[in-house]
């Protein structure tokens, strides 16, 4: 299977200019790479992220929905629609919309753990179930940006039978390091593809560190970005996973009556 990762340097709180970068650079990946999947980054609509969302944010996800439909059906892709600020019943959501080659939307996902050093939990709410689906016949999961580095929310989706998981981010500077290193350990203690998509480029505030990677099973880089605007293309086989998990199979040697702990004070 053959994955896309579209890095972009987005417009910041400008949902159309960034609608019109999404058309054209999915329209030349399909082109070019001829993928099976293609994935996008976090909040691509207006970056990470403005203040006047009560003007920007997509109303019901509407727009998104539209233009992403209409893509995945016309160009016979399935796209895993990175994250949007979207507003839903008076409320502000990230949300990641994804979407089968019939332009059908497969999976809905909110994301669940909110950046408090940004206040993005001041401004957003928060979802609260699993982003898992099924993309021709193949179990994967969706993950928003902090939500990599909650251990036990991915693992819960290993444990479901994931077998790719899938990171939008807008990931800034200089926390590249974290970035790079939280996305291979997910994908070795897991057993599973991880594919990470950055942003690049500034806002007002923010750098963003690019390197979006899509990882196999044992944390090997298939490919790697660096730090400006690319389409990120790797073959995955989903076999090697399977020899991976009988060589070590780390769930067939849990002890998960021992894991118990208390929550910090």
């Amino acid at each position: 299977m053959k994955i896309s990762a579209i890095q972009l340097d987005l417009a910041f709180n400008d949902p159309i200019e960034n609608e019109k970068t999404v058309e054209k650079l999915i329209r030349e990946t399909v082109n070019n790479e001829k993928p099976d999947i293609i994935v996008l980054p976090e909040m691509w609509n207006v970056s990470f992220f403005p203040k006047n969302l009560e003007e920007v944010a997509d109303l019901n996800g509407k727009r998104t929905v539209k233009l992403l439909s209409h893509l995945s059906k016309d160009c016979e892709v399935n796209i895993i629609g990175g994250s949007v600020a979207t507003l839903i019943d008076g409320h502000f959501y990230n949300t990641s919309y994804s979407f089968d080659r019939e332009g059908e939307l497969l999976h809905t996902y909110h994301k669940v753990h909110l950046f408090s050093p940004s206040n993005e939990h001041k401004t957003f709410s928060s979802g609260n179930q699993l982003g898992i689906f099924e993309i021709e016949g193949i179990k994967v999961g969706v993950a928003t940006c902090y939500d990599l580095r909650f251990v036990e929310w991915i693992r819960m989706m290993a444990l479901e039978g994931i077998e790719m998981l899938f990171v939008p981010a807008a990931w800034p500077n200089p926390r590249v390091f974290p970035w790079q290193t939280l996305q291979r350990a997910r994908a070795i203690e897991n057993q599973i593809f991880v594919i990470g998509v950055n942003s690049v480029g500034e806002t007002d505030k923010l750098s963003f560190c690019g390197h979006s990677m899509i990882l196999n099973p044992l944390g090997d880089t298939l490919a790697e970005a660096a730090e400006e605007e690319t389409v990120l293309t790797a073959v995955i086989d989903l076999n090697s996973r399977k020899e991976i998990r009988e060589q070590i199979n780390v769930f067939n040697d849990r002890r998960p009556e021992l894991y118990k702990w208390n929550e910090p004070k």
